[in-house]
């Protein structure tokens, strides 16, 4: 029986997944995502108790497996958000599932506050620690830098306008080498408000 629940709990979070990211926590319907499941829509409650907490369990699953494969602090600057880059790129789930997640902040409880803030908090440090910098600026960093990589896959149009692309596999690899080295550079050259720049 166990292992049938679990199987179960399965199935809802990969239909879930799928719902959600083509959706968003408004526009996901729970019946679609029992019928994908192959499931009973009382499922869902029985296990996740709303459809926010289904929300909340995929996009947990979804920051965890980024955490396993993507870590700052390891490896150059450039190094970490080519690896942000590659990581999106081969799967938008994750990020297309914050940006819905941010275009709906009044749902409450969709992520726990708490556990994110600490993980962010430890990139945010790690990120300091690996550049020499304070770790205010590790956080401001660590944003900076997930933008680096993940704009692209986010905005796609804006890619192909902007480098008048066409989103091929020749096009990308050129623009992560540029973002590469563009953050490579900027870490080594930008410094913290009130403070002077390196001399050459």
């Amino acid at each position: 029986m166990a292992g049938s629940t679990e199987e179960t709990k399965r199935r809802l979070l990969d239909a879930a997944r799928v719902e959600f990211s083509s959706y968003g926590i408004a526009g996901a319907r729970v019946n679609r995502i029992a019928e994908r499941a192959g499931v009973n829509k009382e499922r869902i409650y029985g296990h996740f108790q709303s459809k926010e907490g289904l929300f909340k369990a995929v996009i947990a699953e979804a920051m965890a497996e980024l955490v396993r494969e993507v870590r700052p602090g390891e490896g150059s600057i450039g190094d970490y958000v080519g690896r942000i880059f590659d990581y999106h790129r081969n799967d938008p789930t994750l990020l297309r599932l914050l940006m819905f997640e941010g275009l709906q902040e009044g749902y409450v409880g969709t992520y726990d506050v708490s556990e994110r803030a600490s993980w962010y908090a430890g990139a945010a440090q790690a990120l300091a620690s690996a550049t020499d910098r304070p770790v205010d600026d590790g956080g401001r960093l660590l944003l900076t830098l997930i933008g680096l990589g993940a704009w692209p896959m986010a905005m796609p149009q804006l890619s192909r306008l902007c480098q008048e692309a066409t989103g091929e596999a020749e096009d990308m690899a050129s623009l992560r080498d540029f973002l590469v080295t563009f953050a490579e550079r900027g870490a080594t050259t930008a410094t913290a408000p009130g403070t002077t720049p390196p001399q050459p």
